[in-house]
């Protein structure tokens, strides 16, 4: 039997780039796709109705006003699975950003429920402008995919950051973003992300580097493949898709507590968070003065994660270990056995790596030993990897 036509909508901008997305809508039909284009009006001044009702063998629309009967802001919306937006200019973004809904496409797009995935191009000025940031980082703390233009030479003559990206990286983007396998949907997935602090008085306290970027990876794309997410996050002011479940901690207390609030009714876990190993014994009520800063006594905090693994039943557990050793896989799957974790991945923080950055390098482990290798990948392919590798370790539970 032929897998079913899956609908999505191209929605094109009015940049210089719209040309492009000629070629990226040829790509979409041989993966499959049956693709409605919606330009805004600014765009048909770069390519016309005529070349996308060729190309689409549909019906082109930009305005409310036109096919009135059709409803076509609402019918459009309900069609397709997913609004693929290529090239998206700074004008476009930032009308997104506002909710506006002054064409067809911005329409549609505050009628849909699906997934928004943005190409955005335009000239390095606009793209860093910080107005443009602002709305980008709105855009994404929504939900919406936000793909970062490519660098190189642009038709200002300029070369820089904003070019629109190789339809190939569009599409393993766009596969990777909003077409995954819905392989956790009826699952609830929980994850510890960010880093725990201690109190040593009201101003000052023992913490660590942690930012929770690969945690809020994680809750993504765990949301994204069907879960219902759960993430309790220490000390981070990164935002996340308000369709997660967000559970904001300070202390190695408050983690715990929140975690094994949710843990009898989690499928998997996944224990970003960088917990701190130990708190002062007591904390002053007001601040120390810096002569009476002498020494700081502390006192052993729970392992969180090895009372989580003695309580666990048909969960799967996926642990983490921050090292700068690089010969480390034996320690890491050590650690792994004795807390009762099912697989492990090793960061490798050496010179202070990993933290607060984009990319991240290291081994996913369970206890055969080495499965995946990584070396300055970006957080969300290897949020992917993990939750592939704890589903693995699932169906061999049965």
């Amino acid at each position: 039997m032929a897998a079913p036509t899956r609908e999505v909508i191209l929605g094109v901008g009015g940049g210089i780039a719209a040309y492009k997305a000629c070629d990226l809508l040829r790509r979409m039909q041989d993966l499959g796709f049956a693709v409605t284009v919606v330009p805004t009006p600014s765009s048909l001044n770069f390519v016309g109705s005529a070349t996308w009702e060729a190309l689409s063998g549909r019906e082109v629309t930009t305005s409310v006003f036109e096919s009135v009967d059709q409803v076509r802001h609402v019918s459009l919306a309900r069609l397709a699975e997913a609004i693929v937006i290529a090239p998206a200019t700074a004008d476009l973004i930032a009308r997104i950003a506002a909710g506006r809904a002054d064409d067809l496409l911005t329409n549609v797009v505050l009628a849909s429920e699906g997934p928004i995935f943005i190409v955005p191009a335009m000239h390095p000025a606009m793209w860093f402008n910080k107005a443009t940031q602002a709305n980008v980082e709105t855009l994404r703390a929504r939900g919406y995919f936000v793909m970062e233009p490519a660098e190189g030479a642009l038709t200002s003559g300029d070369v820089g950051k904003g070019r629109f990206p190789e339809t190939s990286e569009i599409l393993a983007q766009l596969h990777q973003s909003v077409f995954l396998p819905q392989d956790l949907t009826g699952k609830k997935v929980l994850i510890s992300a960010g880093g725990t602090r201690e109190a040593i008085d009201p101003v000052r306290y023992i913490g660590n580097r942690s930012t929770g970027k690969q945690g809020i990876a994680i809750a993504e794309a765990a949301l994204a493949r069907g879960a219902d997410v759960s993430l309790v996050i220490a000390n981070s002011s990164l935002p996340t898709n308000p369709r997660i479940n967000r559970i904001n901690v300070e202390s190695v207390k408050e983690l715990s507590s929140a975690l094994a609030q949710k843990f009898s009714e989690t499928d998997y876990l996944f224990m970003a968070a960088a917990v701190s190993d130990a708190r002062p014994s007591s904390v002053a009520n007001e601040k120390i003065k810096k002569s009476l800063f002498t020494s700081i006594e502390l006192v052993e905090n729970e392992d969180v994660l090895a009372t989580l693994c003695a309580n666990k039943l048909q969960q799967v557990i996926v642990a983490f270990a921050a090292e700068t050793d690089l010969d480390s896989v034996e320690l890491a799957q050590e650690k792994m056995e004795r807390k009762g974790a099912d697989v492990i991945y090793l960061n490798n923080v050496s010179g202070g790596a990993i933290f607060g950055e984009s990319a991240t390098s290291g081994s996913i482990i369970d206890k055969n030993g080495l499965l995946e290798s990584f070396t300055d990948i970006s957080k969300e392919k290897l949020a992917h990897s993990l939750i592939n590798q704890a589903i693995k370790y699932s169906n061999k539970l049965g």
